[in-house]
């Protein structure tokens, strides 16, 4: 057996790869002595087949297989051998006319897509904005006011008034309307219905109008969930309201004892100290927003600015033949402009990964794996030991796909970590309308 490489260009190459029969005729004789012995074949007694005649049937089939099976081991070895960097997978090139598997001599080529060359430079980055995102002191403090909201009491009224908390049974029977929602007075636009409903009692009905009725078409949806195709139709209708319960929420005060139960006790002694608290919390919530716009514009920056060239025309050819189904020329050259961005970040990444030594290691993953798996836990109220989470990660990493989805989350919160220290990005602090005004071009 012979292997040999020929490079066409920077990214296109072919290896030859010549086989003698001598290559594979034991494995084809041995292949062939299982047929004769298990052959049944009217006329003779099984394990006397001629060899003749199991060779005459069978054997063009089994030397074709044997040398696929030569030629995929070795192929694959000597690309691992060479170091070759691939892009996508080798193409066998078509030969001229019929191939003779009787000759002493078969030599085969395939096509290999190279990777291409290239350098990525980290300083290109300091043009991409690191977004670092800045509670207001309105924020925080309706964040505060939500929080004594929450920790507060409900006090029962016998009227409506404003700022208080309603529930409401809604009805419409030719609509198949009978919905229970909480609202305020705030949610109902008609005045004569906020008067009525100011002056009703509780379990007193109703009726008014749908149309001017709530203060937009999402509260009108929120409360009545009518279907999507009725909406229109339902404007026309009118609505049964019955005030169920009318409470007024009495807010908690700003102690210690409140205090005591947002944390543990004794961390938070002030009001001052809590709204620090709370805007480091906040801060912690934006994070991860602003963390995936830092990797996506990094992405995009380092596809734009880091340049080389594919081996286009190989890959299109690939993508025609490497899916579940043939695709024609136009639909691989489709698919091709589709995949390229994606085709250059991920070599992009892999150098990245590479030069600096961030691949992930099995205990890294395990690790990751168990973080994971101990915070959902801990969202259900459940307190996992050691043992319980080793054991829920031993079976998460039997699955391959949730294997592979965490480690891409893991790989990503390293390549983040690696932006954030190596790369000179601009610093930016901005409140959270600010962040989401620039980064998406929504006021």
């Amino acid at each position: 057996m012979n292997i040999s490489k020929t490079d066409l260009d920077a990214l296109n190459a072919v290896v030859t790869i010549t086989l003698d029969r001598k290559d594979y005729e034991k494995r084809v004789d041995s292949v062939l002595g299982d047929y004769k012995k298990n052959a049944n074949i009217p006329g003779f007694r099984k394990g006397h087949v001629p060899m003749g005649m199991i060779k005459k049937q069978y054997e063009k089939a089994v030397i074709a297989d044997e040398v696929n099976k030569l030629l995929r081991d070795n192929l694959e070895k000597y690309i691992r051998e060479e170091k070759i960097e691939l892009l996508g997978n080798p193409l066998p090139k078509a030969t001229n006319g019929a191939f003779d598997w009787n000759a002493d001599q078969l030599d085969f080529e395939f096509e290999l897509g190279l990777a291409p060359q290239f350098e990525v430079k980290l300083n290109q980055l300091k043009k991409v904005t690191h977004y670092q995102v800045e509670p207001e002191a309105k924020m925080v403090n309706e964040q505060l006011d939500y929080i004594q909201k929450q920790y507060g009491k409900l006090v029962s009224k016998d009227k409506a008034e404003k700022g208080f908390e309603l529930t409401a049974q809604f009805k419409n029977e030719a609509f198949e309307i009978d919905q229970i929602s909480a609202l305020s007075l705030d949610d109902i636009k008609s005045k004569k219905a906020l008067t009525a409903l100011k002056e009703t009692q509780v379990n007193t009905a109703l009726q008014f109008p749908i149309k001017g009725l709530f203060k937009d078409e999402d509260t009108l949806k929120r409360l009545l969930s009518p279907k999507e195709n009725q909406l229109d139709a339902l404007k026309k209708e009118e609505i049964e309201i019955i005030l169920k319960e009318i409470n007024e929420r009495i807010p908690a005060a700003l102690n210690q004892e409140l205090y005591d139960k947002l944390y543990a006790p004794g961390t938070i002694t002030s009001e001052k100290e809590l709204k620090d608290k709370v805007k480091e919390d906040l801060k912690k919530q934006f994070e991860p927003q602003a963390d995936q716009k830092l990797l996506n514009d990094i992405t995009e920056y380092l596809v734009e600015k880091t340049k080389f060239k594919l081996p286009e025309d190989f890959l299109k050819r690939w993508m025609q033949s490497s899916g579940k189904e043939e695709l024609t020329a136009e639909q691989a050259a489709e698919e091709y402009k589709k995949s390229e961005k994606g085709i250059r970040y991920q070599l992009i990444e892999g150098k990245i990964i590479s030069e600096n030594k961030l691949d992930l290691s099995f205990e890294e993953l395990k690790d990751y794996a168990g973080t994971l798996v101990a915070n959902q836990m801990r969202q259900y109220g459940q307190a996992p030991d050691e043992k319980q989470i080793e054991e829920i990660v031993a079976r998460v990493l039997t699955n391959q796909e949730e294997t592979r989805r965490i480690s891409e989350q893991l790989m990503s919160s390293k390549l983040l970590n690696f932006f954030k220290e190596k790369a000179p990005l601009k610093q930016k602090k901005v409140s959270f309308d600010a962040f989401v005004k620039e980064a998406y071009g929504k006021a």
